[in-house]
């Protein structure tokens, strides 16, 4: 007995030494992303299970209360304000046309000219926009969330 209660002081001590923004810094875009990297992509899915890409952002976007996001990305596409490429930052959406008929696939970036999606043939991973199947089928960028989930993703 006397070694559990030393066990739970010691413990308590523990997390009463920890920084607080400890734990707001385990929250951010990047860890978010890393715990689904490699789930499969799913059409229609929205959860860990399987997502498609317009899922895939809802999921993430929802972590940081990014507000109240359309479910298709075509929608999404017209959610926020339209940010130029050269001016992403963390956190917006980027579009492309992979069908040749309209924005139909999207992601997240996430800076160092990358971002996250949940492809069709690989399931969530980190592509870069530089890369020429996206680069030729870039569309539009928008800006969906507050500065304050803004530095919520950024583990600030």
């Amino acid at each position: 007995m006397k070694k559990f209660i030393m066990s739970l002081i010691g413990s308590a001590l523990l997390f009463t030494a920890i920084p607080a923004n400890t734990y707001a810094s385990e929250i951010s875009l990047e860890n978010e992303v890393n715990g689904v990297l490699g789930t499969p992509y799913v059409w229609g899915g929205t959860t860990a299970a399987g997502f498609d890409c317009s899922g895939f952002i809802l999921y993430i976007m929802e972590k940081f209360n990014a507000g109240d996001l359309p479910r298709t990305t075509g929608s999404q596409a017209k959610a926020g304000t339209e940010v130029s490429k050269d001016d992403l930052r963390l956190g917006d959406l980027v579009f492309f046309n992979t069908f040749g008929n309209g924005v139909s696939h999207a992601g997240i970036y996430i800076g160092d000219g990358q971002f996250a999606h949940s492809s069709s043939s690989k399931g969530v991973r980190i592509s870069k926009l530089s890369d020429s199947y996206y680069r030729d089928r870039y569309v539009t960028a928008r800006r969906v969330i507050s500065d304050n989930s803004y530095r919520q993703m950024a583990g600030e």
